[in-house]
């Protein structure tokens, strides 16, 4: 039971986070802490695994197909930058866990941390008709953006996340669809770095390999079925379910801060 648990989570995550661009890991990873059944280094761990084989699928995908809305002169610099920040984010995650001599005070960080992101992504959302965006070409400023990101998502462990979009569409003035594809096309870089990351520093948590392959078959699964409804629904329902999705991940951050706290 608890693997068809983990493979519906991952499938669910990743096909809503195909068709929002959000990656699914900001929907695994709470999901997963919330119920315990991993250490929080661990399903941070997974989870960028699970999240870096749908966006593999994704991208790959809208190349072969040629239906790729990426732009290369802004997506390449911001992937260049997300790949270095999802190495500085693992290190961060490390440090971090130095300082706490249990896991589950590193998990109320993170989801203190997740909280505060989601919120503010939400009332950014709510008001981002009356906020004037920026239309940013230059690459090293397109760097540096992607480094933020990929710094932010890789110590969160949820691949990008809701922030992608909303960085997106406020210095680059994209679509709601047009940022979903952009911003699987930074996680994508960004977990890529994190897991080699991992694996030159033998930093690779205790698992049961048939979980991995469980939870990034669910992810790319997922993938296909998201890529089917992205490209059947509009950008005013991609958003309103971008919305409804902010409000279910800050209750579940909420239950975890406390939870965590209490432990």
């Amino acid at each position: 039971m608890l693997r068809i648990f983990f493979f519906a989570v991952c499938f669910m995550a990743s096909a809503i986070g195909t068709v929002c661009g959000i990656g699914g890991g900001v929907l695994i990873k709470p999901v997963l802490d919330a119920f315990h059944v991993m250490d929080v280094a661990t399903v941070s761990f997974l989870s960028g695994c699970t999240v870096l084989a749908m966006a593999f699928y994704s991208v790959s995908k809208s190349a072969v197909e040629k239906e790729s809305r990426v732009d290369r002169r802004i997506g390449f610099p911001l992937a260049v930058g997300a790949a270095a920040g999802g190495l500085m984010g693992k290190w961060l995650f490390s440090h971090v866990s130095s300082f706490f001599s249990s896991a589950d005070k590193v998990g109320a960080v993170q989801a203190v941390c997740l909280l505060i992101v989601t919120m503010g992504t939400l009332v950014y959302t709510i008001y981002k008709k009356h906020i004037a965006t920026n239309h940013i070409k230059n690459p090293a400023a397109c760097c540096l953006i992607g480094l933020g990101l990929g710094v932010l998502s890789s110590f969160l462990g949820i691949g990008g996340g809701p922030v992608n979009l909303i960085v997106l569409s406020f210095f680059f003035s994209m679509t709601a669809k047009a940022a979903a594809e952009n911003s699987l096309y930074v996680i994508f870089y960004s977990q890529a770095a994190s897991l080699l990351s991992s694996v030159v520093a033998g930093s690779i948590p205790e698992f049961e390999i048939s979980m991995l392959m469980l939870m990034a078959a669910g992810g790319i699964a997922g993938g296909i079925n998201g890529r089917f409804w992205h490209k059947k629904i509009t950008d005013q329902i991609v958003d309103r379910l971008f919305m409804a999705l902010m409000i279910i991940i800050i209750l579940i951050n909420v239950y975890n801060v406390f939870v965590f706290i209490k432990l």
